[in-house]
């Protein structure tokens, strides 16, 4: 009986499985690195907003407090976005007629809220309150960087599920408090002002300090690990 396929067959038999082995593996790698790039994160990508609003100038220059524009931080979930009412404080009185705040003046006018884009954003099927963390003494500048350094907001980090991970296998590096005297009672108690103090840095070993803040507050890496913490 005659032979159907040539000898070579079987030489492009195995170059085929070794290739498609290989783009298989080639392509996974492709989409690792791709969900891990800024083009995917937009980490470090400056967003564009309908008012250009400078955190460098209002935090680093006029000294203004995290807490000023987002009033909700230390008690809910979500931080709070400056109504144009908090704009207005200020810019009724100073900067009236600059084109830039045009938009400000505009809703301010109409009554219809100023939209903007959200630069740190996790996906709907995760829960982050930032009550929850704040109140524990994780600083702004974990997860936003050192906003008073930019003029236009950007992502720092991914907000993965592996960056998040990261820091509660062991949140100790990532408490912050200090000690101050009570006035009334002269007994000490926790400062966590330095939650929101973009430039302050520990006078110690952090990791220590945070390990006795773990204690205080009763956080358990079992618990932050467990995937109810945040899917629910």
């Amino acid at each position: 009986m005659a032979q159907i396929f040539h000898p070579s067959i079987n030489t492009i038999a195995k170059a085929s499985i070794f290739g498609a082995v290989f783009i298989a593996g080639f392509a996974g790698w492709f989409i690792w690195e791709m969900s891990r790039s800024p083009y995917f994160t937009q980490v470090n990508v400056p967003r564009e907003q309908p008012v250009q609003f400078s955190h460098e100038h209002h935090v680093a220059g006029l000294g203004l407090d995290c807490r000023y524009c987002h009033t909700s931080v230390e008690k809910a979930g979500f931080a709070g976005m400056p109504a144009t009412k908090t704009c207005m404080t200020c810019h009724s009185q100073i900067w009236t007629n600059a084109d830039l705040l045009e938009p400000v003046r505009a809703s301010w006018r109409t009554g219809e809220p100023i939209k903007w884009t959200r630069v740190n954003d996790v996906a709907d099927f995760v829960h982050f309150p930032h009550d929850v963390h704040v109140n524990r003494g994780v600083s702004c500048v974990s997860c936003h960087g050192q906003v008073n350094e930019m003029p236009l907001m950007w992502k720092t980090q991914s907000l993965q599920m592996e960056w998040c991970l990261d820091c509660h296998g062991n949140p100790a590096p990532y408490l912050r408090s200090k000690w101050t005297t009570d006035e009334a009672t002269k007994k000490p108690q926790l400062d966590r002002d330095v939650v929101f103090n973009m430039n302050w840095h520990p006078p110690v070993d952090q990791t220590e300090k945070g390990k006795a803040l773990m204690k205080k507050y009763n956080i358990n890496t079992y618990q932050l690990t467990n995937c109810s913490i945040c899917h629910y």
